[in-house]
């Protein structure tokens, strides 16, 4: 039976959980999908080499999937005093410097939020990689998959950092935030890139 409380909640009106929210769990699902992999490589004997290694990546996997699942109410916990900012009253010009002051204060933490999900991503795309060489033949494909849900998720918190970063009126900060992403992008989206092409010339 599969649980679809969350992905319910996703599809109604509520603003949370959002986007960042179905990176976070994309990210936990590529987590699991590589835990899978590896929990069908420990104990044969056929790699034997690899099985400390592989027993090691299984280890961070696990608190992979329970930091980014943690990650899902913490972009929700994020989003809700921009969402408060948004609504403050704006009639006077004491009120709307009081709303720009909590709004540019609620940015910083719905910036941070989704990029807190990138940096757990990409981990991921690297113990992935992990996977898809010393894993399981028989489940290398899992490792592709898990390797392309890591980048969909690493692409997409990628979109929330940007567009609050963008409504930020520090321009050294945003420029900052916008670095950071584009950095990882620039690295972790060809790795696991790399990672899935792997194993679809193996599977082919």
């Amino acid at each position: 039976m599969v649980d679809t409380t969350f992905i319910d909640k996703l599809a109604s009106a509520d603003p949370t959980p959002g986007g960042g929210g179905a990176c976070a769990y994309c990210g936990a699902l590529a987590a699991a999908l590589g835990s899978m992999v590896g929990n069908l490589t420990v104990g044969k004997p056929k790699y034997a080499q690899v099985e400390e290694r592989v027993k090691e990546t299984l280890g961070e996997l696990e608190a992979l999937r329970v930091r980014l699942l943690g990650l899902i109410d913490e972009d929700a916990r994020a989003f809700a005093p921009l969402a408060a900012a948004y609504g403050m009253p704006r009639s006077t010009p004491e009120e709307l410097a009081e709303r720009d002051a909590a709004l540019q204060a609620a940015l910083v933490g719905a910036t941070e939020a989704p990029l807190a999900i990138m940096n757990a991503c990409v981990r991921v795309i690297e113990l992935c990689d992990v996977m898809a060489h010393d894993g399981s033949r028989l489940a290398v494909s899992d490792a592709g998959v898990a390797a392309a849900f890591a980048r969909a998720a690493l692409m997409g918190a990628s979109l929330n950092v940007y567009i609050n970063a963008k409504s930020l009126a520090d321009a050294s900060a945003a420029d900052a935030y916008r670095a950071q992403a584009d950095a990882l992008i620039a690295e972790y989206a060809a790795k696991a890139q790399a990672t899935f092409d792997y194993v679809a010339q193996e599977v082919r």
